[in-house]
């Protein structure tokens, strides 16, 4: 019987790569987020091309009785989940604190902090009756150090970090691994979707560096998910070459 992941946010960018890393290494893949062709899409391809299968659950991580009732419906065969990739996560606006949108606010802190909350609650009851799993939170180096017109969106990478550790904390009694995953610069939609569809000032981010791709999280992930049961990465920071913390960088034009 194969593996199971289970990958949030999975439709684009970071979690779409580790769709497609764990496929090729023969994982049966859970896909899940909000745009539903692109599900489809991605469940044809993988399924089509690794020989694995595929279940997509579209619903929004805001969504609190979204993402219970997907997971209490949840088919028999799919509760045996190895591993949760909480993936789904974004930034809007990079303004001034003083300035910024507080819907923006609101719509990051329900994504990266409450929906991470509510997937993890969710598929925990399947891991504990296993009494073994491996959950996997995508932080970012903004939950490490905050950086100017950062504000809201490090606190919700900061809360990242800190439900992390108390996950690993509470968890060790159940043989449940929790890692904690911290990318720089990613070449992704990330930065189109912060800059709300202005491509000139998301390109810009990346101007002057070769940053990491989402193939390069990917294979990090992989890794970490792929050590003996008696090894936890607990923590992990990743950056390009080019880049030191959350703000030094060495452009080259």
């Amino acid at each position: 019987m194969n593996k199971i992941v289970l990958i949030t946010g999975a439709t684009s960018g970071i979690g779409k790569a580790c769709a497609v890393k764990f496929a090729s290494a023969g994982y049966d893949i859970i896909i899940t987020g909000r745009r539903n062709e692109r599900l489809i899409e991605l469940k044809t391809n993988l399924e089509k091309e690794y020989k694995v299968s595929v279940l997509s659950l579209c619903f929004d991580v805001q969504d609190k009785a979204a993402v219970e009732a997907a997971f209490k419906n949840l088919p028999e065969q799919w509760k045996k989940i190895d591993l949760l990739i909480n993936n789904a996560g974004l930034a809007l606006g990079r303004d001034s604190f003083e300035d910024a949108d507080m819907n923006d606010w609101e719509t990051m802190l329900n994504t990266n902090v409450h929906g991470l909350l509510y997937v993890s609650r969710a598929v925990l009851p399947f891991m504990l009756e296993q009494k073994k799993g491996h959950i996997i939170n995508m932080g970012s180096v903004a939950g490490k150090e905050v950086y100017e017109k950062g504000n809201v969106y490090c606190a919700s990478k900061y809360a990242v970090d800190a439900i992390t550790k108390a996950m690993r904390i509470d968890l060790l009694k159940n043989n449940i691994k929790v890692t904690g995953i911290h990318p720089g610069a990613v070449e992704t939609e990330f930065s189109l979707v912060r800059f709300k569809g202005d491509g000139k000032t998301a390109e810009s981010a990346y101007t002057g560096l070769t940053p990491l791709t989402a193939e390069d999280i990917a294979d990090t992930v992989f890794y970490c998910a792929s050590l003996p049961a008696h090894v936890c990465i607990n923590d992990l920071v990743i950056t390009c070459t080019q880049q030191a913390g959350t703000y030094y960088f060495n452009r080259t034009q």
